[in-house]
């Protein structure tokens, strides 16, 4: 049985994150090639380090300490997955929360784990005052589908911040 709840800054640790299997296999990827969308074979297997995990865990604490939403999935007490969306609201009329993360770990995956995540998100940030959730979202055929099944659909507006930081993810938008 999958159990649901928000994490607070104290008990985010590594020690978390002992059973959670980031592991993905990625074959094809979509790529934005003069202004069409098409998929490209692009294979690689994403899998966190140490390095990736200690960046992950003090992200995820600095939302929290910044009034941000981190909610988590756990099994057996276990943590399986997990979201974080931030406070601050941007994109003019757009009126964009950040999506920061959503993870699940690859023994959940297809189990209703991710848009459980998803929705709380939607929630969380519908009650903030967000008229759309922000998505810089990987790139990986299987990522976006999960995307366009909750609904998302390209940024109207794009956030430069992230454009830079991974220029290969796909910047998305979720009506609240």
């Amino acid at each position: 049985m999958v159990t649901y709840r928000e994490l607070n800054a104290e008990e985010l640790c590594r020690e978390l994150f002992g059973a959670f299997i980031r592991h993905q296999i990625v074959t094809k990827c979509w790529r934005k090639e003069n202004g069409e969308w098409i998929i490209r074979d692009a294979p690689f297997i994403d899998d966190w380090t140490e390095r990736d995990y200690q960046i992950l865990i003090s992200s995820l604490k600095h939302t929290i300490l910044f009034g941000g939403l981190v909610y988590a999935a756990f099994c057996g007490g276990t943590l399986k997955g997990f979201v974080s969306v931030e406070s601050e609201i941007s994109g003019g009329e757009q009126k964009y929360c950040d999506l920061s993360n959503i993870y699940v770990s690859e023994d959940m995956r297809n189990k209703g784990v991710g848009r459980t995540l998803f929705l709380a998100a939607k929630d969380w940030a519908k009650k903030t005052g967000a008229g759309k959730l922000y998505i810089s979202a990987h790139s990986a055929v299987e990522s976006q589908a999960f995307y366009r099944s909750m609904g998302c659909v390209e940024a109207k507006v794009y956030n430069q911040k992230h454009v830079e930081e991974e220029p290969y993810d796909c910047q998305l938008e979720c009506s609240l």
